[in-house]
């Protein structure tokens, strides 16, 4: 009762403490309804602010660090960001003033900057602000043409010389690439619409080539819609690709690959989204004997944190081109989702080279038509000079910690009695199918072993061995080229 008492006194303490307007039904709404409009105005002026910096009419929130002692903003040298205004002469005049002074950063203000191909210094930053976007002019006699890649023999498409890229450099160092998540555009639906008409004479340009260069580092920036591969790094060493996001249609956008390592050494490429029309990442090395004859491997690459989608090709490939070889990759910590391939590995008789030391570990596939494919007759050549007789070598290859759902066929695994496929090592794999035929781990000419338990069931061609290293089951040796899939 006492309890009770001192409740009802505190009630009225409460009350008293409580303006005797306040108490009122209606006053109470209206007060309400004035903050809720407070709060809807607040709402409507920051959406506003956001479209006009959308639109490139207001400032950008985040302000433009200053990354290097020497900073140029694009329109101080006559740009103007209105999708419409051809800016090349700007890009060359300010790149040209940073390679005078010894190297510099260009800002690239909000705006969208329509410009034709430009060549890129040592030293430099190219900074895209927020919103901001280079606009490649999707006219191809305004992009340059180039000699024919050393280790290709000829354009990849055609004889002779190949287009330039959008953003190009050579013998270059210290050059980074990166912003606020500003965008470079290489404007490739009419490239890719020509290609398939058969209208173009030059092989397509990529969005971004860097060739004989060193210590270089791209981040924070979106790529998409290339012409060809999107970022084609040839013969570099110290390269590290992180945070990007390289998008192009899933079809009908032809031979749009992420990223193309192409005989590099030391290189990352981590933490980043990749959704394009061929391979996410494809590691080459040279084309048959003009590869072989240059002989500069890829090697020391390491593939991390990453989620790709491609409906074409794969997530991660490595090859067709690999002449030169491709030795000491890491690939780990990858979601690869609603793509034809997750992981694969392509060559031929005639590329010679090697393709070993290969480590895939912590993969996720999920809705992937073919998980692991490896295939050894991928018969595209340069001219009828390659050497038939030039065989790959493929060994040391392994997988740990895969994982899937909605896989058709989790394995392919097909040598040859010319190229077999030697010590590869599956562990620690469960992989959710949805094909129910009994060969769904295919194998053939491949020599390896499976440690501990698996699923789906390897094939027989794998020596099986538990996790402690007791031989369970040994393999038995079936070369078949019954294989239900072209991989």
């Amino acid at each position: 009762m006492a309890d009770s008492f001192k409740l009802q006194h505190r009630k009225l303490e409460y009350r008293r403490l409580i303006p005797a307007f306040l108490l009122s039904h209606h006053t109470l709404l209206t007060i309400l309804w004035i903050v809720g409009f407070i709060l809807i105005v607040i709402w409507q002026r920051t959406a506003v602010e956001r479209l006009l910096i959308y639109r490139g009419l207001a400032s950008p929130t985040r302000p433009i660090p200053m990354l290097r002692p020497l900073v140029f903003n694009l329109s101080d040298f006559g740009a103007v960001g209105d999708g419409v205004t051809v800016n090349t002469k700007a890009f060359e005049t300010a790149i040209s003033e940073i390679r005078k002074r010894g190297g510099g950063q260009l800002n690239v203000e909000p705006g969208h900057w329509l410009t034709a191909p430009f060549n890129l210094t040592s030293h430099m930053t190219l900074f895209l602000a927020e919103n901001a976007v280079i606009l490649g002019i999707d006219d191809e006699n305004y992009w340059p043409l180039l000699p024919p890649l050393p280790s290709y023999g000829y354009g990849r498409e055609r004889r002779g010389p190949r287009y330039g890229s959008l953003i190009h450099g050579q013998n270059l160092k210290d050059v980074v690439i990166t912003g606020h998540n500003g965008t470079i555009n290489g404007q490739g639906r009419s490239w890719w619409e020509k290609y398939r008409k058969k209208l173009l004479n030059h092989t397509r340009g990529p969005l971004l080539q860097l060739m004989w260069s060193r210590d270089i580092y791209i981040s924070d920036v979106t790529f998409r819609d290339s012409p060809f591969w999107t970022l084609h790094p040839y013969d570099c060493q110290n390269v590290v690709i992180r945070n990007v996001t390289i998008l192009a249609p899933l079809t009908e956008a032809p031979n749009t690959d992420g990223i193309d390592p192409d005989s590099c050494v030391d290189m990352v490429i981590e933490d980043s989204y990749i959704s394009v029309g061929d391979d996410g990442v494809a590691i080459k090395s040279g084309w048959d004997q003009y590869g072989i004859a240059y002989s500069r491997p890829s090697s020391n690459i390491t593939i991390r944190n990453l989620i790709v989608r491609s409906m074409i090709s794969a997530g991660v490939s490595i090859g067709s081109e690999m002449s030169g070889g491709v030795s000491n990759i890491i690939v780990e910590n990858l979601l690869i989702w609603n793509s034809k391939r997750g992981i694969r590995i392509k060559t031929s008789p005639g590329r010679g080279g090697h393709i070993r030391h290969v480590i895939y570990r912590n993969l996720t596939l999920q809705n992937v038509r073919v998980g692991i494919v490896i295939k050894t007759d991928y018969n595209e050549h340069p001219d009828e000079g390659y050497d038939p007789n030039a065989l790959p070598v493929i060994e040391d290859i392994s997988f740990t910690g895969i994982r899937g759902q909605g896989v058709r066929i989790p394995a392919r695994i097909y040598g040859s009695a010319e190229i077999p496929v030697q010590n590869i090592t599956f562990q620690d794999m469960s992989v959710g199918i949805t094909y129910k035929k009994k060969r769904i781990f295919q194998c053939s000419f491949v020599q390896g072993r499976v440690i501990g338990r698996i699923f789906p069931a390897p094939c027989e061609n794998l020596d099986w061995y538990d996790d402690g290293g007791k031989l369970i089951r040994q393999s038995i040796k079936k070369n078949t080229k019954d294989l239900d899939y072209d991989g």
